[in-house]
């Protein structure tokens, strides 16, 4: 078993607020990420994919296939939106990292496979000093 692992960057916004709960709340709970006019992060994320090393080829997965995958599936979708109300997959869903992690891996999880590999880890960079990882269920 192999792990290889391709870096991404994109910019998005978003906020974080329940639309059930007061403004106060929402600042108490949230602190400034519950901004009404948003807030950005240069996010940087981390996909890495596991498996067998094909013989004919020497890969896990073609790499430029992985690029594609990501592209089309989540770079396309999050680079410059804003994640609470353009990104199809996050629709109804709370903006954390942490939850943005887990819909980025199930975005990804089922074309891997197809391509014989698995998708080990979704690690996504929020800003410098936070970050989250996550290994599917």
């Amino acid at each position: 078993m192999i792990y290889i692992t391709r870096r991404e960057r994109f910019n998005a916004a978003h906020k974080l607020y329940r639309e059930e709960w007061s403004l106060d709340k929402n600042a108490e709970v949230f602190g400034k990420c519950s901004n009404p006019n948003w807030h950005g992060h240069n996010y940087e994320l981390f996909i890495t994919v596991k498996g067998n090393v094909n013989p004919e080829t020497g890969f896990v997965i073609d790499l430029k296939e992985l690029r594609d995958i990501i592209n089309a599936r989540v770079i396309h979708k999050l680079d410059h939106k804003n994640v609470n109300m353009d990104v199809d997959f996050m629709k109804g869903k709370m903006a954390s990292t942490e939850v943005l992690a887990i819909e980025i891996f199930k975005q990804l999880n089922e074309p891997i496979k197809a391509r014989g590999a698995m998708l080990h880890a979704v690690k996504l960079y929020e800003t410098e000093n936070n970050f989250v990882e996550y290994f599917g269920e």
